[in-house]
Order: C-alpha cells, then structure tokens, then sequence
C-alpha cells in the first residue's frame, strides 16, 4: 500500500511509520523539516497547498496527524497555534484529496477522545457518547479542550471528498515506550519516585496500546463499513490511582509520592504544561470497532504497561 502520512514526524506517526515500513508499504511523511537524503520525507507547512499534494495521487489511505503538541501552557498564543494547526491541516489536506485526480481511497483524520465529557460513570463510547463542553464547573482550560476537538472534526467534514471515505479517529493516549511520549514521561514519574496517585485518583484514564494502536489503523483502512467518528481506546480505561500503581508494580517501584491538586497545579505552572492533561476524566471506549470484528490484544493496563516497561528497558 501507499500510505501518506501528513505530519507523521512525531510520537505516533513514527509509530504507525515504523509499522507500515516493517509489513513492507510505502510510508511517505509530509514534515515541516525533511531529510534531504530521505525520499520519504516530503516538505509542508501544514496551512497551504504545495508540491506535497502530489503525494497524495493514487494513495491507499492519507492518515493526517498535524497538530501542535498540547503538553504546554494553554496561553493566547498557544491557543492560537494548537486550533490553527489542527484547524488548517485537516482543511488542506481535505481540499487537496478533494480536488485530486486520482483519488486517496481512505482519509483517516486525527482527531481525540478529549472530545467526551468529564465523566465518572458510564464510559462514552461512539455511538451514544456525550460530547464535553457542558459540565458545570469545567475550568476554561477543558472546554478549550473540547473546542480544539469540535473544531478539528468540523474542518474535516466541511469537506466533501466524494470518493475518498473519511474516518475520524477519536484516539485515546497511545503508549508506546519511544523517548519523549507519554509513556516515558509516565515512567520518568515512577523512576524519580513521583509516580502516585494525581488528585484524588477517581479521575479515568483510557489509553491504547501502541500495537492495538496500529491494528486499529489498518482495520480502518481494509474495512470500507467504517466511516466517521470511530473510538480508538482499549477497553478497560481505569481510575488514575488504579493506573499509577500498576505501572509501578510493572516497572518493580513500590512507592509512588502522590501529587494533590494544588501541587498538580503548581507543577503545572513550573514545567508549563496544564493540570487538565491529567485531571480530567476520560472514560472512553471503542464500540464501533469491537462491533465490526476488531479484537485489542492488550485490552488491560497491568499487561500493556509490563509489555511498555520491558521493551523500555531494552531500548536504553
């Protein structure tokens, strides 16, 4: 297959770029920076068409991940940056597979499962779940959440790519042990002694696999029943004090310092990220994909986070 992956340079497009090279297809990112030796890496600003729209002619599936990281201060600026980013990759990438010749067969557009609400009870899947934005009390930094999300989603279907099938995939956090993701700063957490319960620990966590990550994908693009919004989360999503124990015992730390709220929030501000990232329940499960005859192989933290904490280990 020729899968093109716009801005597939970071943590989970190396993922899914790793994978689709392995099983022997053709992986081409669109990146800001390009190698020059790679042919593989073709340049794009993410906000305006170029030479990288000729990429997408004849593809099997264009898999658009751009979008500015949101591990910071959610400051005017940084608001600015995260919406457009996301905002006007999805609307060029939708334009371009709109007026190609040879059409993509599939558009898989990032998108998150921070669209749901704030919940501790039932877990929202994607045929019944509740879109957040309207839980009382929900700081401003949550509802900007939400309408980064709506916003993203709403790009990609303003564009009518008739014969291109268009699926968004409302991702969990994807855990894979690559430095820098959310796995490894999970761990740096564990390793320093700091990896216990944030807040009062009720608050859900719902995650994937990077492997179910990948399968997820791939089902997407072989299977032509699936179109728009599909959650992509294992099944089990667990409360955080549940979470950070397990991955301690996985990692063979038996402490963990818990972090209270006020303290959660003071670090926040120190190493200019926000407490929402952690504090926000996220009770999200797939049903449109275990409907449709997709199995997760790791469908519990405690096996996924030993399968991360050994593979970790073997990469230092």
């Amino acid at each position: 297959m020729k899968i093109v992956i716009p801005g597939g340079s970071g943590q989970v497009g190396s993922v899914l770029r790793r994978a689709f090279v392995r099983d022997g297809h053709e992986a081409i990112v669109l990146t800001r920076n390009p190698d020059p030796g790679d042919p593989s890496e073709v340049f794009w600003d993410g906000s305006s068409d170029g030479e990288w729209t000729h990429s997408l002619e004849g593809a099997d599936a264009v898999i658009n991940l751009a979008g500015r990281n949101v591990n910071c201060r959610y400051n005017p600026a940084n608001r600015r940056e995260i919406m457009s980013s996301r905002v006007d990759s999805a609307r060029v990438v939708g334009e371009a597979i709109a007026s190609s010749g040879d059409s993509p067969k599939v558009w898989l557009q990032m998108s998150t499962a921070t669209i749901y609400e704030h919940t501790y009870g039932p877990a929202n899947d994607d045929l019944t779940g509740v879109i957040g934005g309207n839980e009382p009390g929900a700081p401003d930094t949550w509802n900007f959440s939400i309408d980064v999300a709506t916003s993203w989603e709403k790009a990609a279907n303003d564009i009518e790519t008739r014969n291109t099938r268009k699926v968004l995939m409302r991702s969990a956090i994807v855990m894979s042990p690559d430095r820098g993701g959310p796995f490894d700063v999970l761990l740096w957490l564990v390793r320093m002694g700091l990896g216990g319960t944030a807040g009062d620990g009720r608050q859900f966590v719902s995650w994937v696999h990077d492997r179910d990550f990948v399968s997820a994908v791939c089902f997407l693009i072989e299977n032509d029943s699936l179109e728009g919004p599909v959650n992509i989360a294992a099944p089990n999503p667990i409360p955080n004090a549940e979470f950070m124990r397990e991955l301690r015992e996985a990692w063979g730390a038996w402490f963990g310092i818990p972090s209270p709220e006020f303290l959660l929030e003071l670090g926040a501000i120190f190493l200019r990220t926000e407490t929402e990232l952690i504090l926000k329940s996220r009770r999200v499960v797939s049903k449109r994909l275990t409907d449709t005859g997709f199995e997760f192989e790791f469908t519990d933290w405690k096996r996924a986070a030993e399968d991360l904490c050994e593979r970790w280990r073997k990469e230092i």
